[in-house]
């Protein structure tokens, strides 16, 4: 299949995935599903690239494990942090916001957006997959897996220490600042920064897919600077009264070792 086919096969598969999501969050009344979906609508882009591409095999299966051991694990993660809990605090204000209107509306503005960005930022995973050449594995090749490799570590070992963190009765009220979290302040979001980087990558290594660069600067705009450090970190000025010196001596994103105290 041409990469033009494999995109709109994939643009319908984010489409009917997205729409069934909204179906269950407007039964359910929580939105916040959708933080659920998105590893797994990777994970499924991926394979539906791998079973219907034409590209290198090596490639192929390169991009679809990674992949699925990203957006899995992240699913996964969401699934059991976030079941049971109700509806995140920023969707819960939409629905405040929007009041009757607020099922259609989050048709576009939730589910329509992120599936959009999605679709965006999978590029890399989907025209990766297109390429015959080259046939085997280069080094931008293990470069990618070196990114994607460090990334899901950050991610992983940043989620169990912060669970580990907040499951403890003596840490309420406290700021997380120990671990990976000593070295910068977003571990898990810098892990997903890593692993998007190195994905793209493996698609440059195609050499082709050097425009699939829109994938990887849209997800780390959305990191830095709208759903990511930006939004968590207002919120989390208000509620942690230490949070002000945490930021002064500890790096946003990208990992260091802390200011001197």
């Amino acid at each position: 299949m041409s990469t033009g086919g494999i995109l709109l096969a994939n643009a319908a598969l984010v489409a009917g995935l997205m729409l069934a999501t909204w179906a269950a969050s407007v039964a359910l009344r929580d939105v916040s599903i959708v933080d659920l979906v998105w590893g797994l609508g990777f994970t499924l882009i991926a394979w539906l690239t791998f079973a219907v591409a034409e590209g290198s095999t090596a490639r192929r299966v390169l991009i679809v494990v990674l992949t699925s051991v990203w957006g899995l694990r992240l699913s996964a993660y969401l699934a059991w942090r976030n079941l049971g809990k109700g509806e995140d605090f920023r969707y819960a204000a939409m629905r405040r916001r929007y009041g009757s209107r607020f099922p259609l509306v989050s048709l576009f503005l939730v589910f329509g957006l992120q599936g959009f960005l999605m679709w965006v930022v999978s590029l890399p995973i989907q025209v990766a997959q297109v390429q015959d050449t080259p046939a085997g594995l280069t080094a931008l090749d293990a470069l990618g897996i070196l990114l994607c490799c460090v990334g899901i570590a950050f991610e992983t070992v940043g989620d169990l220490q912060l669970a580990r963190f907040k499951a403890d009765p003596a840490s309420a009220g406290k700021v997380m600042d120990r671990g990976l979290w000593r070295y910068t302040r977003h571990p898990n979001y810098f892990g997903d920064f890593t692993v998007w980087w190195g994905l793209f990558a493996i698609a440059l290594a195609t050499g082709e897919g050097w425009w699939t660069v829109i994938g990887p600067l849209v997800m780390s705009i959305l990191l830095l600077r709208v759903s990511g450090v930006t939004l968590l970190e207002a919120s989390l000025r208000k509620r942690r009264p230490g949070y002000a010196e945490y930021e002064r001596r500890t790096s946003a994103f990208f990992p260091r070792p802390p200011r001197a105290e």
